[in-house]
């Protein structure tokens, strides 16, 4: 029988990616244990079995470098070579490339090509220096010879150290198990890239919905047991039923004969004894109807739990991979980090899972970047020089919490105010009105950022709004910040367990019934009225030492409720990042798990409401969207925010300098298709001498060039009073800490590095400079 190819290709490449997951993650284990050799022998037999997997399904590329990447490994076990950084890196480039390959072959390319470049590096790698104490087998250079030398298990001292991992490693592709013998619990073909960031992705491949789950055995044994009950259960249903059927014809019978005897005594004592009759065989049908019924609502429970659980993902599958991403991100930026992570079994909605991982991303750079304080400034405030981000996941109430933070500078108060004031989103008076909770939820508005600089990795003011948007808008979960300025700063992310059903709390408020997720409910209460205290314009209560504003539903809501009598008032307390309120309401009715629908396209701006389920009678309760309930219940004025699809401001007029014409003339280009002004400078002298007539309202520079460098440039117009505050952005090739730093010191306002430049970056980066 010929091997059917096809049959087997989409196996291999869901267990080679499990097989990246570990190397992944084991690589990272052992930059901090270089000399584990139990970890060691992980990592070789996990290459080991997708070379040798690979190779039974023909796939040349992934075999070579599978083999090259093992040959490497084996020399560090064999202790011809060290676990240096720089062979780990050389073993996570070639980890990313054989994710490349997988994620090719997956969106159908037949057998890609293994990098050449990289093998030959991988290779080199391999090779014992000359001073090495232990001899290595020379590592072939071509992909025949090695076949050849891998048939004759390469060499006498590879097969001596691990032949029984070698026999023992599941080179088929249909092999069940895992090499060291245990079997998966749960996991997904569309496991996120072994390299670790998410960005790193080939186009297409993260957006791409995983076609098919490993489900885990003994979960899909409780569904089967469970339907075998619900069966049973509805067979009892089909004889309750023939039951009542037969009722049905008794009554038939006995009424005929009640009939032919009508008006005599034997009649009315038939009659009686029918009724009787009918009586006690309804109360037996009916008792046992609800009997049925009941075991039927637990059964359904069970089955909807069940089937809710199969869809349910540790979040290990995106937490792991931020280890490799904080990693490099840590060195790019030139800090020292320890990355804390527990709770990875804590398990989620697949779906939910999918689309938190670029949140986490987003608020890790920010942590990274700007949160974390450098290792001097971290000595000189008497912190240890190596920073700690920590990443948490736990149940909490039916929900669950994931907290990111850090032990950085945390964020200051005063200064996303006066970055407020200087965008001009708000006025003085507005801002001297605000509570703490109202300024810090101030970076959560688009554009927004407090960096002092914006560049590849954060500071765009991009992030935080893209946050908030997935886990509020989108995913009906919560945001909460706790913040110490020199200490650091909490993210707490509350999330719904699944995105088929929602906690919902339903409310009854003028005589009609609305919901609020309960993700963002932080407590109900009863009050006297007398405790609600007038705080200028304001109402609020005390609550442990807290002062919290509160406000009628019912007004915010729009639906006329008559006054109550009584001393008593019902207090829900709802929050918003910082920000908590409290709504005074008629009555709790209860907590439920429903279905919520979006809305119809022709009520998206509702944003009062953010979506609708179905209640008693097929009655619509609408499901109140919190973040816009604290927004109308403010009475103070709103920052000034641009609407959406509105054209940037068209006076404003940008100096573009850089000796490349075709860079000039892209910028260009770019910038006048949204409605920007341009003018361009072939060079730093150039551009001094043309500011010298004009203000510019931004200015975008390169770094190299001749006469006068883009630094000098940026120092020379900080120097003049006319161009103190006019933002600088620095577009250029220079990617090394010092220049960026460099940077910052000489005054620039943006830092983007071209190998990361797009057109979105560029024209988020003016917008945040001046709209």
């Amino acid at each position: 029988m010929a091997f059917d190819h096809a049959k087997f290709l989409a196996r291999f490449i869901d267990e080679a990616r499990e097989h990246c997951s570990r190397l992944s993650e084991g690589l990272l284990n052992l930059e901090n244990s270089p000399g584990d050799a139990e970890l060691l022998n992980g990592l070789f037999r996990s290459a080991h079995t997708i070379k040798g997997s690979s190779r039974m399904m023909k796939l040349a590329g992934v075999t070579e470098l599978a083999h090259r990447m093992e040959d490497v490994l084996d020399a560090v076990r064999g202790g011809s070579l060290q676990a240096a950084p720089a062979v780990c890196d050389v073993l996570f480039r070639g980890l990313d490339a054989l994710g490349r390959m997988l994620e090719a072959m997956a969106a159908g390319e037949v057998s890609p090509e293994a990098p050449a470049e990289l093998c030959r590096e991988l290779a080199q790698t391999a090779q014992p220096a000359p001073e090495a104490s232990a001899p290595v087998a020379d590592t072939p250079d071509t992909p025949d010879s090695s076949d050849k030398s891998d048939k004759s298990d390469k060499s006498d001292k590879s097969d001596k150290s691990d032949k029984s991992d070698r026999s023992d490693s599941p080179d088929s592709p249909d092999s069940p198990d895992s090499p060291d013998g245990s079997r998966p619990s749960v996991a997904t073909c569309a496991a996120p890239e072994a390299g670790g960031a998410p960005e790193k992705h080939p186009a297409g491949a993260k957006d791409r919905p995983a076609e098919y789950l490993r489900i885990n055995a003994a979960k899909l044994d409780d569904l089967i047991k469970l339907m075998g009950e619900i069966v049973s259960q509805h067979n009892r249903y089909r004889r309750d039923i023939a039951s009542l059927r037969e009722i049905e014809r008794s009554v038939t019978r006995h009424l005929k004969a009640v009939s032919e005897l009508s008006g005599t005594d034997s009649g009315n004592e038939a009659l009686a004894e029918a009724g009787d009759a009918l009586q006690l065989s309804l109360r037996q049908a009916v008792r046992g109807m609800q009997d049925a019924s009941l075991l039927q609502e637990h059964l359904v429970g069970d089955l909807q739990q069940s089937s809710l659980t199969l869809r349910m993902q540790p979040l290990s599958t995106v937490f792991d991979p931020l280890r490799r991403t904080v990693r490099d991100l840590a060195r790019e930026v030139g800090k020292e980090v320890d990355f804390v992570v527990d709770g990875g079994d804590t398990e989620l909605d697949r779906k939910i899972i999918d689309r938190i991982g670029d949140s986490l991303l987003h608020m890790i750079r920010n942590s990274l970047d700007h949160g974390l304080e450098s290792g001097e400034e971290r000595t000189a405030a008497g912190k240890p020089a190596k920073g700690t981000i920590s990443l948490y996941a736990y149940y909490d109430s039916g929900c669950v919490t994931i907290s990111l933070s850090d032990d950085g500078k945390g964020l200051s108060v005063e200064k996303i105010g006066q970055k407020a004031l200087a965008k001009g989103l708000l006025t003085e008076s507005a801002l001297q009105s605000m509570s703490r909770a109202e300024v810090t939820n101030l970076i959560f508005l688009p554009g927004f950022s407090t960096s002092p600089i914006i560049t590849d990795i954060s500071g765009r003011g991009v992030g935080m709004d893209v946050v908030r948007k997935s886990v509020v808008d989108e995913l009906r979960g919560s945001i909460v910040i706790e913040t110490r300025e020199g200490e650091g700063t909490t993210f707490l992310l509350r999330l719904p367990l699944n995105l088929a059903v929602f906690p919902l709390f339903l409310l009854s408020v003028g005589g009609k019934i609305c919901a609020l997720p309960a993700t963002s409910m932080v407590e109900m209460l009863s009050i006297r009225r007398d405790e609600i205290i007038d705080i200028v314009n304001k109402r609020a209560i005390r609550l442990r030492e807290q002062i919290i504003p509160v406000e009628e539903l019912s007004a915010i809501v729009g639906v006329e409720r008559e006054p109550r009598a009584g001393c008593e008032v019902t207090v829900v307390v709802i929050r918003d990042g910082e920000e908590k309120l409290g709504l005074l309401v008629d009555a709790i009715v209860g907590r439920e798990e429903m279905v919520v629908k979006s809305l119809p396209q022709h009520l998206k701006d509702l944003r009062l409401v953010s979506g609708a389920t179905i209640g008693e009678r097929d009655s619509i309760i609408n499901v109140l969207h919190p973040p816009e309930i604290i927004r109308l219940a403010r009475e103070i004025a709103q920052p000034r925010q641009r609407p959406h699809g509105e054209a940037p401001r068209q006076d404003a007029t940008v100096l573009v300098v850089d000796d490349s014409i075709n860079t000039r003339e892209l910028e260009q280009s770019l910038l006048e298709a949204y409605g920007y002004k341009v003018v361009t400078a072939e060079d730093g002298e150039d551009a001094w001498l043309k500011s010298r007539g004009t203000r510019f309202d931004l200015v975008i520079t390169d770094v190299e060039m001749p006469r006068l460098d883009g630094f000098s440039l940026t120092e020379r117009l900080r120097s003049d009073p006319e161009y103190g505050g006019v933002p600088v952005i620095i577009v250029t090739s220079r990617e090394k800490v010092e220049d960026k730093k460099r940077g910052i010191a000489v005054g620039a306002n943006a830092y983007i590095v071209k190998g990361a430049f797009d057109q979105s970056n560029l024209l988020d980066t003016v917008r945040s400079l001046i709209g």
